[in-house]
């Protein structure tokens, strides 16, 4: 092989190229609040829940739809809506929030206080055991045959933070509330509109014309600059399907208005997918008489979780949930740039609002209680 012909300084010829050139990554768009995906590269946003970012893949995608089935009270799932908005106010995103029921600024003074402090060291204090005294037998708590057996990892954190904690004891202070821009829906205030030969009843139209309008107004669609710097649209859609919104979906087996949700999520999708937003949708999933129904639902959505409430059950004084105030199932994870979803290390997850967090954790096995039940069988 020829060596390359070097000029009189002993450096390469200019005129000697090579096809072979650096390829250089694309720059990302840098947003305050978000972070690409390490498994597809999407950017990513925080839920305001830590515990479950981790369990949904790392955090929400922008251009997807999370789908929240809500629990009998309604309280646990409104809580979750309060921590994804509380998240876009800290991290500077711009909101809409549309309800049917309570008024929206009503929910926007409900939300939890930031903490400041890092309490990741306070985290991982609580989650680790205390060592046990092998010459004190008060102390050997469990039975013999589960000593060995390795403990349960509850907590789920990923090893990078991301997203912020907050103080479900404490409302957010009135002037970092009222610095973020909201957009509001309230059905019950709205105009009745004309749908014309549209399949959505008319106050799904009116809200859907809504979104459409607040993305394409201020920018995020990309058909016009946005003023300063780019930004992240997070939308928050309430109890959707509730007798409220004109839907009879929650009424009847075979409801007239049958496919009024799905052609409503359909279209929502098509939004959000060329736009810098995300969406938080609640769905009041036990009123919902048609499971097959339901399913479209479901599989219409990119990620799709079920909160489980012990409130008023049997499960609410069973031993084995005594720690837990609900379980959590992971129903649809999202395909993003890939045929496959991500598959969760386990699904035996529970809730529980310990101390001022609403926290998500592997539900670990009561080692006392197994050891009786062995006994007794």
């Amino acid at each position: 092989m020829a060596a390359p012909v070097r000029g009189m300084a002993g450096s390469p010829s200019i005129g000697n190229t090579t096809s072979f050139q650096k390829k250089t990554r694309s720059k990302l768009v840098s947003i305050p609040g978000t972070r690409p995906s390490v498994q597809n590269g999407q950017l990513l946003v925080s839920s305001g829940v830590s515990s479950l970012d981790y369990v949904i893949g790392g955090g929400l995608a922008v251009g997807t739809l999370l789908l929240v089935e809500e629990d009998c009270y309604d309280s646990y799932s409104r809580m979750l809506l309060k921590y994804f908005l509380a998240e876009g106010v800290v991290c500077g995103h711009e909101l809409f929030l549309a309800s049917a029921r309570d008024h929206p600024d009503e929910i926007m003074q409900e939300l939890p206080s930031p903490i400041v402090d890092d309490v990741a060291g306070m985290k991982i204090s609580e989650g680790q055991s205390q060592p046990s005294d092998p010459e004190n037998p008060d102390t050997m708590k469990i039975a013999w045959r589960y000593q060995n057996q390795p403990r349960v990892q509850t907590a789920l954190a990923s090893s990078v933070r991301f997203g912020h904690y907050y103080d479900v004891s404490k409302t957010m202070e009135p002037e970092l509330r009222q610095a973020a821009k909201c957009h509001s829906f309230y059905q019950l205030q709205e105009t009745p509109v004309t749908t014309g030969s549209s399949p959505l009843p008319s106050p799904y139209h009116a809200l859907l014309k809504s979104i459409q309008t607040v993305i394409r107004k201020e920018g995020f669609d990309g058909s016009t600059p946005q003023s300063k710097v780019r930004n992240v649209l997070r939308l928050g859609l309430h109890s959707l399907g509730s007798v409220l919104w004109g839907d009879d979906v929650c009424c009847k087996v075979n409801p007239a208005h049958c496919h009024a949700l799905t052609t409503f999520l359909y279209a929502l999708r098509g939004l959000l997918r060329t736009s810098l937003s995300v969406a938080m949708v609640t769905v009041p999933s036990h009123l919902i008489q048609n499971r097959a129904i339901m399913g479209r639902i479901i599989r219409l959505s990119d990620t799709a979780i079920a909160l489980e409430s012990f409130r008023g059950s049997e499960k609410e004084t069973n031993p084995l949930y005594k720690d837990y105030h609900g379980l959590l199932h992971v129903c649809q994870l999202p395909r993003l740039n890939c045929l496959s979803s991500e598959v969760p290390d386990t699904k035996d997850l529970a809730f529980k609002l310990k101390r001022k967090q609403f926290t998500i954790e592997v539900r670990g096995h009561d080692y006392e209680l197994m050891s009786t039940l062995a006994v007794l069988h």
